[in-house]
């Protein structure tokens, strides 16, 4: 079993920065994609970005390339979202996941994650 638990969430102004973490204990996270997905309110959740498990290969959804960028610190057991430009429609819920199979590529699709954090709120005033 491994517990994911999400931080870094908060208010920010558009235009702003905001760094999520996501820390991992009862397993280590090396050998296991990692994904973040978001909720906003009244909406499915939908993909923001994901990594292979070497960190090698990363992913995003077209609506935050280029804005949002996903690492992996697989010393600290920990993966990061570093979100720049932030935008009004990025509020959401954000939920790290893993998927738990070893060493499978980084899926785009939420129910190809086993584990899932809480979440943690973000939210974009214009």
């Amino acid at each position: 079993q491994v517990q994911l638990v999400e931080s870094g969430g908060g208010l920010v102004q558009a235009g702003g920065s905001l760094r999520l973490s996501c820390a991992a204990s009862g397993r280590t996270l090396s050998n296991y994609a990692m994904g973040w997905f978001r909720q906003a309110p009244g909406k499915e959740r939908e993909f923001v970005a994901a990594i292979s498990w070497s960190g090698g290969n990363t992913y995003y959804a077209d609506s935050v390339k280029g804005r949002f960028t996903i690492s992996r610190d697989n010393a600290k057991n920990t993966v990061y979202l570093q979100m720049n430009s932030l935008k009004p429609e990025d509020t959401a819920d954000y939920f790290c996941a893993a998927r738990w199979r070893l060493r499978v590529g980084a899926s785009d699709e939420a129910h190809e994650y086993d584990y899932w954090g809480q979440g943690t709120q973000v939210t974009v005033s214009s």
